[in-house]
Formats: structure tokens, sequence, C-alpha cells
């Protein structure tokens, strides 16, 4: 179903705070946070571990209640319009466990019972490729398959904002691409989506504009293509020397057309205006050194690259080593 645009945001929130007790007094979560998203738009939040963006989503969904702020979901507030702000949003955990013994279109008959109106549970299974497994129970269900019934369940109620929390993970590349296919069609159809993901190059496709999130503050906002611009440099140059040795950052930084040096696990990143001026120069330093290079890669800057400089991490290493 097509969904007419908003006037106002679709997502709005002010001087938003969430702090925890602890036995050592509190922790804050969230720290005067500040949001607005547009209707129709496809919006990422990012931020490593412990950055408050998982508490901030679940404000936003109604799960969680902030201990100060101002919050308005769809011109609405949680507390006052509940019910109606349940019809008309859709939400996909990351981790969102089902009745075992439950086939899939039982389990999306099941949630499409939850809504006074949506779409045909039929044709939502279809959209996610899960037809083939229509009457196979959800503990059979691989980890991508489960994964894409999540996303299934969120849309049988034809939500105008969609919550993606990592949508994707555990999916194959074919399966990945495909819901990104879907993602797009649901924008397309004018719903507003709010997606969290660990993957750069997904939020880079997808996201009309991210927000970074990292100690409870928004310190990023924009396209991904400004926020890259932002860098200064539009390539970045990653190389590594065959015996592990090095060479000091600031005699890197002191090379023609690099603006930024990066100390990497394999490597060095740098970040560089002019491929073709900063690659012989680099290579020149190398045979002075003595050294030989075991690998040598130019690449465009990505949003991972605006990432790592913010944050000081990247995004994937983050929630792989959450995960060990």
């Amino acid at each position: 179903m097509m969904h007419q645009a908003r006037l106002g945001p679709a997502i709005r929130c002010r001087d938003l705070h969430k702090q925890y007790k602890t036995r050592n007094g509190s922790v804050r979560a969230v720290n005067g946070l500040d949001l607005e998203v547009r209707p129709g738009e496809c919006f990422g939040l990012l931020g490593p571990n412990g950055a408050g963006k998982t508490t901030t989503i679940e404000i936003l969904e109604g799960l969680l209640d902030a201990s100060s702020g101002d919050v308005e979901i769809l011109g609405m507030r949680w507390g006052e319009h509940d019910d109606e702000l349940r019809q008309r949003i859709g939400i996909s955990l990351q981790e969102t466990r089902f009745a075992e013994k439950l086939s899939v279109i039982e389990t999306l008959v099941l949630f499409r019972s939850f809504y006074r109106a949506g779409n045909d549970p039929a044709d939502v299974m279809k959209e996610l490729g899960l037809g083939e497994k229509a009457k196979s129970w959800v503990g059979k269900l691989s980890g991508g398959q489960r994964q894409r019934l999540a996303v299934a369940c969120a849309l049988v109620g034809d939500p105008e904002l969609l919550f993606l929390d990592e949508p994707t993970t555990g999916l194959d590349p074919q399966s990945r691409r495909h819901l990104w296919d879907t993602i797009r069609r649901l924008g397309e159809q004018g719903r507003t989506i709010l997606l969290t993901t660990h993957y750069m190059d997904e939020a880079e496709r997808l996201c009309h504009r991210v927000a970074v999130v990292d100690h409870g503050e928004v310190i990023a906002l924009g396209s991904p293509a400004e926020l890259i611009a932002g860098l200064g440099g539009e390539h970045v140059v990653e190389f590594a020397l065959a015996d592990g040795s090095g060479i000091a950052e600031e005699e890197l930084a002191s090379l023609p057309a690099v603006l930024e040096v990066r100390k990497e696990a394999a490597g060095m990143a740098l970040t560089v205006t002019e491929p073709h001026v900063a690659i012989p120069a680099l290579l020149q330093k190398v045979q002075h050194e003595g050294l030989d290079l075991a690998r040598l890669i130019t690449r465009h800057a990505s949003l991972e690259d605006v990432f790592v400089r913010l944050t000081g991490r990247r995004l994937r290493d983050e929630e792989i080593s959450s995960a060990e």
C-alpha cells in the first residue's frame, strides 16, 4: 500500500536522556540526544557497543521509558496514544523468538491478527522469499530464514513506520541483497524506515541519511555522501609491509596528498586527495627505507572510514568481538 507523506517528522526526539541506577550510582545510556527522521526516508542509526543506540531505539519503539526528554512518533506520544501507535508501526528485532511448532504461514496469520488492517500474510511471505517454507515449522528454519520471517511479521500490519534492527544479520549474500531490494521497495511505497546495521555498505546503499551515536549523543548526521565528503579525501590507500615492520605515522603524514594516517590491524590506511601523487611518494619512501610491500590497495573512501575517524573503531569488529 502507498502511504501518504506526513507534514511533520515521522520521528522526533529532543534532549533525550536515559539513566540506569547501579550499585555505585547511575549510568547514562542516552545523554541529551536530539534526532529527527523525515517522512518517507530510510534513516540509519549507527554506533559502537555501549553508545546508547539500542536504548534509544527501544525508547522510540515504546519498549522503554525515557528518564527525560520529549519523543514524538508519527505526531503522537507513548503513554497517550499507545494503541494507535502500535497499529501504525512495525518492529523487526535483532533477535525474535517464535513458537517453534507453528508453521511460517501460521506465524504470519497470528501476527496479522494483531492489527485492524494490514497485508495478506501469503503475499508478505512470498515478498520475503519464504513461499517454499509456508508449511515448515519455525523450529526447522535456518537462522537467515528466521531473520526474514521476523521482517515479514513486521510487515503484515502494513506499517507506516518500520523499525529494522540488524535485519540482514545471518543472511547469505544473495538473501541479503534480496532484502535490500525489499527495503528499497518499502521506501518507494512511502514508508519511513529506521534501520540499524553493523554493515557499513548496507547503510551507505540504503539510507538517505545516517546518524552516528556515541556516548549517548549524535556525533555526526547527514547523507552518506555528505559524511564521506567531510573526510576531505575521496580515496584511501591501504598497505602492509612484508616483514611486519612499519613506517612512522608522522613520516607518512608528511607525504604529498596525504590527509590522514590510520594504523590498522593489517597495516596502515592513508586518506588521500590524489592517489596518483600519494602512491608514487609512498613507494619511493618504502624503497628508500629498504622495505618490501606485502599488500597495496587503493579504494574510494566509505562510510566505514567516517565511522572509524569518529569513534576510533570499526563497527563490524565491535559487533564480532561482542559476540565472542
